[in-house]
C-alpha cells in the first residue's frame, strides 16, 4: 500500500469538502446581490429541471439588484415561479423580457436565520472532512491487517491524517466566523 497516495487522496477529499462549504457560503446573501445566489435554482424548462444559469443570463446592474434575462422569453413565468418557490427573501419582478430581483435590507431576524444556515453548511463540511479521515484510516488499518504496512507506519499515518483533519476543520471554522461576521454586519 502506498501511504503517500492515501494521504494525498485524503488531502484532496478534505480540500473538496472545504471548497464545497465555501460555495455553500457564497449562496447566502448578505444584503449585496451576487449571481451565485440564484444560479443554481432549478427551473422547469423544456420538460425537465434545469439550473437557472443554463437558461438565462444573470447579472447585477447594481449592488442591490439581480437581473435575469432568459434566452427564451417563454420561460419568464417558469423562472419567476422557481424564484418564488426558492424562498430567498426577495420577490422577483417581471419587467418586459427581464426579471429583476431587488434585495431588501436584512432584518436582524433574517441575519440570525442566515447565520444558522451558515452553521449548518459548516457542519456539513466538517462531516465531509471527518468522513475523509475515517475512510483513509480504515484503508490503512486494512493494509496493516493484510501485512502491507507495519504498526509504526500505521500510527505515523494516523497521526498525519489527524493533523490534516484538524487543519481543514480549523479552516472551515475560520470561514464560518468570517461569514457570520459578514452576515451580522449592518
Amino acid at each position: 500500500m502506498d501511504l503517500k497516495k492515501t494521504l494525498t487522496d485524503t488531502r484532496t477529499a478534505m480540500t473538496k469538502a472545504v471548497e464545497f462549504t465555501l460555495h455553500e457560503f457564497s449562496t447566502l446573501h448578505t444584503g449585496k446581490a451576487t449571481p451565485v445566489m440564484v444560479e443554481s435554482i432549478t427551473v422547469d424548462a423544456y420538460g425537465s429541471s434545469m439550473r437557472l444559469k443554463e437558461i438565462a443570463a444573470i447579472t447585477t446592474p447594481d449592488p442591490r439588484t439581480i437581473q435575469i434575462q432568459p434566452w427564451d422569453k417563454g420561460l419568464l413565468r417558469s423562472i419567476e415561479k422557481a424564484l418564488q418557490v426558492a424562498k430567498l427573501g426577495f420577490n422577483p419582478l417581471v419587467q418586459g423580457d427581464i426579471i429583476r430581483c431587488p434585495m431588501p435590507e436584512l432584518s436582524r431576524e433574517r441575519r440570525q436565520e442566515l447565520a444558522k444556515v451558515a452553521h449548518t453548511h459548516a457542519e456539513e463540511g466538517r462531516i465531509r472532512v471527518r468522513t475523509a479521515r475515517r475512510d483513509s484510516i480504515e484503508a490503512i488499518k486494512k493494509a496493516k491487517t493484510a501485512g502491507a504496512i507495519s504498526e509504526d507506519d500505521l500510527k505515523r499515518s494516523e497521526k498525519e491524517i489527524q493533523v490534516e483533519h484538524d487543519k481543514y476543520i480549523a479552516e472551515i471554522s475560520k470561514h464560518l466566523a468570517s461569514k457570520e461576521a459578514e452576515l451580522m454586519k449592518v
